[in-house]
């Protein structure tokens, strides 16, 4: 047969193997390089700091976090220069007004030296975080305590939970996506064969990753200790967060996923009229009224059935990692359950299509047509939940650029682009598929009728007679599959889905690192929070002086605030009122409040001490974090005249 439709030929197909192979290489190099993925929540803050020197012993050690976390009894450690425990191993939750802060007690009497301070706690989007620093009471000195060499979530239990992460997603993919294929584009595939064992391995997939995550989670986010895999009493503290209820949920989902997968290739294959026909179309004509309603009803209740189960396996992701914290987490949650959905139904479905094409007799072009509009339509979800979640997690274009997670967007990007032109390539061979060859039915029929001459004309040896009838059904396969191979138009569009399917594997592994990767947004934060940190401290006393007016007789005059010294952690805050001539003013009433609006923290409320006339005082002002504060300070100069003036200060 003459192929008529547009060639995709053989160097450009060779060419653009070769670039997903190089892709994939350049993904395999980032995934070695890259170690344990970095998570959401980071350390921006501490008290003391990392470095600082301390005339006395502090009472207590607190760590200051962008983001909500979790903490186990012994997720801070604080250990004297000989290695010796330094605190209570009492954790309190410090936290107030939007900030994350967490402080251990330490020890009554502790001897000068170099101390060393250790954590590690789990991020609000279910990945492990841990960092050690060093200060010193009266001067540094030598220490015994040695860092630990593997950061959190990594090692031998880091490779298995990462691999079984990717698992999970394409596990996930081939069941939503190729039972979304069949209800959708091809219900004659519900009793295809290869079909079936496509979307059972999917089921058995993400139910085996499932499994594996759940027993590696106690390891991964803690001791990092194979081993640890078996005990029960880890697995019970796992099952009690956030990320173990996602994943017990998940499991109880794919419960109801494999009784759907049973109807869907049990009764309601059955259900399909397809015999009669060799080449196993639909018999639409030859249906009752009553059969046909009841198809469609039993089609009705498994697509309903199928997306409520889908939404809610893909909803488990979504309420345990990156979607649920951050920006906007209540509008990020359904819009990650959108996009899960529409890379199954575009991924799958690819991955359901280039089975049929190799493995089954015959796929109709109205199968492949329903087929690439519903990928076009998922491409268009993707686009509108993809620029959502990308401005939610990178937030800037120097984030964009400038941090690892920028970077593999930027790479995923490229490859949809890659995706989408090679599918354009297959909308055009699809437009010139042929429904069914006469070549393909007459084999069907020639394969069909071989086999019950076999049996129709045995020899009277049955040994003989079983070989001949594997012989001759041998022969009927080759030549329906050489038939079908040469139909130049269904071999042009293997070719080019047989392209999307190894590119989308190369961007699954992508999409993968991406999930465990720490946002854009977060990096740039955690960097500016470094660069403050290191760079060098004020010494004295920041001093803000503000006029005010409370519109009462009286009423005016100015309001100084000292801040001492001006540093996260505790600080002494004087605040004087002084007449327009310069005489102290008693106010009846004076509240100060700090907000970090950048970070969104505060205000943080505080009601200073009346020392005298005029003169107010604070001590132990904790400021969680260095940055630009605005300080708003109220002053009721009578029952009913007040005003709120503000300014902003620089801290740390």
């Amino acid at each position: 047969m003459t192929a008529t439709a547009p060639r995709f030929g053989p160097s450009r197909l060779r060419l653009l193997l070769t670039a997903a192979v190089l892709v994939g290489t350049l993904v395999g190099a980032l995934l070695a390089a890259a170690g344990p993925a970095a998570a959401h929540a980071a350390l921006v803050a501490s008290d003391p700091k990392d470095g600082a020197v301390v005339p006395t012993a502090p009472r207590e050690v607190t760590l200051t976090f962008s983001e909500q976390i979790a903490m186990g009894d012994d997720s801070i450690r604080v250990l004297e220069p000989s290695g010796k425990r330094a605190d209570t191993a009492k954790i309190r939750d410090l936290g107030s007004g939007g900030t994350v802060r967490y402080g251990v007690a330490l020890h009554a009497g502790l001897p000068d030296g170099t101390y060393t301070v250790a954590w590690q706690a789990v991020s609000a989007d279910s990945h492990p975080v841990a960092g050690a620093f060093t200060f010193s009471i009266g001067a540094p000195s030598k220490t015994t305590v040695a860092l630990p060499d593997q950061e959190a979530g990594g090692g031998a239990v880091g490779v298995l939970y990462g691999i079984a992460r990717y698992a999970s997603y394409a596990g996930f993919i081939l069941l939503t996506g190729g039972a979304a294929f069949v209800l959708l584009c091809w219900r004659r595939g519900a009793s295809v064969r290869p079909v079936q064992r496509l979307v059972a391995h999917g089921w058995v997939t993400l139910t085996a990753a499932t499994l594996a995550m759940l027993l590696l989670r106690s390891p991964y986010t803690g001791s990092g200790a194979l081993a640890d895999v078996l005990d029960l009493g880890r697995l019970g503290d796992v099952l009690e967060t956030k990320t173990g209820a996602a994943l017990v949920s998940r499991l109880l989902l794919l419960g109801a996923a494999a009784l759907f997968v049973a109807v869907l290739f049990g009764a309601y294959a059955r259900s399909l009229p397809t015999a009669g026909r060799p080449d196993g179309t639909l018999r639409e004509a030859e249906e009752s009224k009553e059969e046909e309603d009841k198809r469609k009803d039993l089609t009705f209740g498994l697509a309903m059935g199928g997306t409520v189960v889908a939404a809610g396996i893909a909803a488990t992701w979504a309420l345990s990692e990156h979607a649920s914290t951050g920006l906007q987490p209540g509008l990020a949650m359904p819009v990650d359950v959108l996009h899960l959905l529409a890379v199954a139904v575009w991924l799958g479905g690819l991955a359901t299509l280039l089975t049929a094409l190799y493995r089954a007799p015959a796929v109709e072009r109205a199968a492949v047509q329903r087929f690439s509009r519903a990928a076009f339509f998922s491409v268009v979800v993707l686009a509108v939940t993809g620029l959502y979640q990308s401005w939610r997690q990178v937030g800037s274009w120097s984030a964009l650029t400038g941090t690892r997670y920028g970077g593999l967007l930027l790479l995923k990007i490229g490859l949809v682009a890659v995706l989408v032109a090679v599918a354009w390539i297959s909308r055009r061979w699809t437009a010139r598929l042929s429904e069914v060859t006469k070549a393909a039915a007459e084999a069907e029929q020639e394969g069909t009728k071989s086999v019950q001459d076999a049996d129709g004309e045995a020899p009277a040896d049955p040994v003989r007679a079983a070989q001949l009838a594997r012989q001759k059904a041998a022969v009927a396969t080759a030549e329906r599959r050489r038939t079908r191979d040469a139909d130049a138009e269904r071999s042009g569009l293997r070719r080019t889905v047989l392209a999307e399917a190894a590119v989308a594997v190369v961007l699954l592994g992508v999409t993968t690192v991406l999930t465990s990767t720490e946002p854009g947004r977060t990096q740039e934060a955690a960097a500016r929070g470094g660069e403050r940190s290191s760079a060098p401290q004020a010494t004295g006393p920041v001093e803000i002086e503000v006029p005010f007016d409370t519109g009462g007789e009286q009423g005016q005059g100015t309001v100084r605030l000292s801040l001492d010294p001006a540093r996260p952690g505790a600080n002494e805050m004087h605040v004087w009122t002084e007449t327009p001539d310069g005489k102290p003013l008693d106010a009846p009433e004076l509240k100060v409040s700090f907000t970090l609006e950048a970070k969104e923290i505060g205000p943080l409320p505080i009601t200073p001490d009346r020392v005298a006339a005029g003169h107010w005082s604070a001590s132990a002002v904790q400021i969680p974090m260095p940055g630009s504060w605005r300080v708003k300070v109220t002053v009721r100069t009578s029952d009913i005249d007040q005003t709120t003036v503000d300014k902003t200060i620089e801290i740390g």
